[in-house]
């Protein structure tokens, strides 16, 4: 029998590899935007995989820090404040309504999707504030649509095989 706190620590641990995951995978599959000066990226998939497995608290720590931190490595500090609204944001939705979704895999996708919907209107007022124009925010739409969309498909094809193992 597990401890209360070993338990604790266990999901504690399990944050910090998949904040450290996510920045991994932003890190590396990595495709620039020069109209928005972003980038598209598989962060999403770390941020989604959390808030599944360790629900809306976690998935808000991983996807707010794991945004920013991703943001001040790869050179675009004035996206961190962004980066850690918008996908803490995403995580703590996702992580909230795939909680009640239960055992109901249509009701999944569907927070899932909210939350990768979130992030992409965060980032359109984020674009726009930063560079002064509703223009590149609407053009910032696909390739954030285009991240959430392929975060959602990797967290959804991947967790049920990490349940298994991790938890």
């Amino acid at each position: 029998m597990v401890s209360k706190r070993n338990q604790r620590l266990r999901r504690l641990t399990l944050a910090a590899l998949l904040m450290a995951l996510s920045v991994v995978l932003g890190r590396f599959f990595l495709i620039p935007i020069p109209w928005t000066h972003g980038n598209l990226n598989l962060c999403d998939a770390g941020i989604l995989i959390a808030s599944m497995l360790l629900g809306p608290a976690y998935g808000t720590a991983v996807g707010g820090f794991g945004g920013m931190f991703l943001d001040l490595i790869s050179g675009y500090p004035q996206y961190a404040f962004f980066s850690l609204v918008s996908h803490g944001l995403e995580g703590l939705s996702a992580g909230y309504f795939y909680q009640k979704a239960g055992e109901r895999r249509g009701y999944q996708w569907l927070a899932l999707i909210l939350g990768a919907v979130i992030m992409v209107v965060c980032y359109f007022f984020s674009d726009s504030i930063l560079y002064h124009s509703w223009m590149v925010g609407i053009l910032g739409i696909g390739g954030n649509l285009l991240q959430g969309a392929i975060g959602v498909l990797v967290a959804m094809w991947l967790v049920p095989h990490l349940k298994k193992h991790l938890l």
